[in-house]
């Protein structure tokens, strides 16, 4: 009992001389690191790049899985979003297979249709761009003048914004010409409303809103609808937009110009070659001349 008692501290002392002789080691050791990384920098540097050429390969090989990892997963995200466009453009290909096979069925029937009824195709149109260099607007008329030198504008000829119409050549001069505006007193064309097709006439009184004369009283004409022309009388062809209804009253429905009357400086001067009113003026000057 006494031996295993003296041998456990024998070696109980030999473990603290062990473990204060590796301190005393490490000490030295780094002594030693220090004093050479003061006197040989070029062998630190030796020893730096040497472990960084070992080093740097292995790095490397552990990064190329996860580069893989990386491609392979970008790789089938890419193809999910693919597989997603491609259902998505084939369902819009389906629905414009089935609009274009509408619309060659309605372009049958529209044909069928105007073959039927003999309809005559929209009369092709040239214009002309004049500026506008004076407004004769007052109490009593709502016309303009505007600049068209020697280009061969005829009386008839409509007048025409960026947005609509705006009234109709009253008379040319050598190089002027007299518009007048739709909102004049005298101006009256027949219109109908886009929605319901209810036919009237837009008379203007010397006011910046026209009114709609001449409809049904159970029109069922209400704010926001569209106000165009009919193309009857054979002055302005159908379709050319004039404004919308801003109100309705009992006796009274007033429709605003798309286009700003007060602020035009350029019009477009356009002959459809829809002479009706122009032939009827023409057949007045000559029985006048005749009677003379």
């Amino acid at each position: 009992m006494k031996r295993r008692r003296s041998l456990f501290l024998h070696l109980s002392h030999i473990r603290l001389l062990a473990k204060k002789f590796a301190l005393v080691i490490l000490f030295l050791f780094a002594f030693v690191l220090m004093l050479v990384n003061k006197t040989d920098t070029i062998l630190i540097e030796k020893t730096s790049n040497v472990a960084t050429d070992v080093v740097s390969p292995l790095i490397d090989l552990l990064v190329v899985p996860a580069k893989l990892i990386a491609h392979t997963y970008d790789y089938f995200k890419d193809l999910k979003e693919i597989h997603a466009d491609n259902i998505r453009l084939k369902e819009e290909n389906r629905k414009l297979n089935l609009l274009y096979d509408k619309f060659k069925s309605l372009e049958i029937e529209n044909r069928l249709l105007a073959n039927l009824l003999n309809y005559v195709t929209p009369p092709k149109s040239d214009f002309v761009t004049a500026r506008v260099i004076a407004d004769e607007s007052d109490a009593f008329s709502h016309s303009m003048i505007a600049y068209v030198g020697d280009i061969g504008v005829r009386k008839g000829q409509i007048a025409m914004s960026d947005k609509g119409v705006v009234g109709r050549v009253d008379r040319v001069g050598y190089a002027y010409a007299r518009i007048l505006l739709i909102t004049d007193i005298n101006s009256k064309i027949p219109v109908v409303v886009e929605s319901s097709r209810v036919r009237g006439i837009l008379s203007g009184d010397n006011t910046s809103l026209p009114q709609l004369v001449f409809t049904p009283l159970d029109a069922g004409i209400n704010i926001g609808d569209r106000i165009v022309t009919s193309g009857v009388a054979g002055v302005f062809p159908a379709g050319l937009p004039i404004g919308k209804v801003v109100s309705v009253g009992k006796n009274k429905i007033a429709v605003k110009p798309f286009s700003s009357l007060e602020q035009l400086e350029y019009i477009k001067l356009v002959n459809y070659g829809l002479d009706g009113l122009l032939k009827d003026d023409e057949l007045k000057q000559k029985s006048g001349d005749v009677d003379e």
